[in-house]
Parts: C-alpha cells; sequence; structure tokens
C-alpha cells in the first residue's frame, strides 16, 4: 500500500447561489496500491461529503464536490519533507507578509495554551 495527497474540490453555494463563487480546495491523505486506485477513492470520499447545513438569512449552505484535482505520491516520510506547494501573486507584498505573520502568532498562542492547558 501507498500513501498519497489528494486534492479535493468543492463550490460553496449558499442560498440560491447568487454571490461571489467560492470553491474549497481540501488536501486528504489517502492510502491506496496505486494512483488509479488513490484516484477512485478520492472521488468516492469527495462525492460523499457532500454537505447541506444552514446559514445566514436561513439560507441552505451546501459543498457540492466538483472533482479531484491533484494526486501526489508520498514516497519514505522524513522531517521536514514537503508534502505540499502553492505560488501565490499578490498586489501588495508587505500585507501577504503580515498576514502570513499574523496567522503563525496564531498558531503559536494556540499551541501554546494547549501545552500549558490555559484557555
Amino acid at each position: 500500500m501507498n500513501w498519497f495527497l489528494a486534492k479535493l474540490v468543492f463550490r460553496i453555494v449558499c442560498g440560491n447561489g447568487d454571490h461571489t463563487p467560492q470553491f474549497d480546495e481540501q488536501i486528504r491523505l489517502i492510502c491506496a496500491d496505486d494512483e488509479l486506485h488513490a484516484f477512485h477513492k478520492a472521488r468516492l470520499l469527495g462525492e460523499g461529503d457532500h454537505l447541506n447545513s444552514p446559514c445566514e438569512n436561513n439560507a441552505n449552505v451546501s459543498w457540492k464536490f466538483i472533482d479531484v484535482t491533484e494526486l501526489h505520491l508520498l514516497t519514505r516520510p522524513a522531517d521536514g519533507a514537503e508534502v505540499w506547494s502553492a505560488i501565490k501573486e499578490q498586489a501588495d507584498a508587505d500585507l501577504y507578509i503580515r498576514s502570513v505573520q499574523k496567522t503563525a502568532t496564531q498558531l503559536l498562542q494556540r499551541g501554546l495554551h494547549h501545552f500549558t492547558g490555559s484557555n
């Protein structure tokens, strides 16, 4: 058996869908014999994950599975191994860097709270 990373894409629709289109890209860990089986297994997971729930104004929000867009074989696990990468272009580099640093600070604080048992 091999481990794969699969990217599943869902469309998020709130109410009648009269809003800016939104998509949820999820990275899933898949165990399969080969890439073909990993692809089919990822598709089955996506098809089984159609979600519907109420959102603001009592409208219904749903996640509609689109398809699997990427599969990556995970070779021998190693500390620090790259498992995902994305290159982004941002109009405001300083704003993006501040956003990354703010998110990192929040992750660190959450980890410290968990480690120390404080809320």
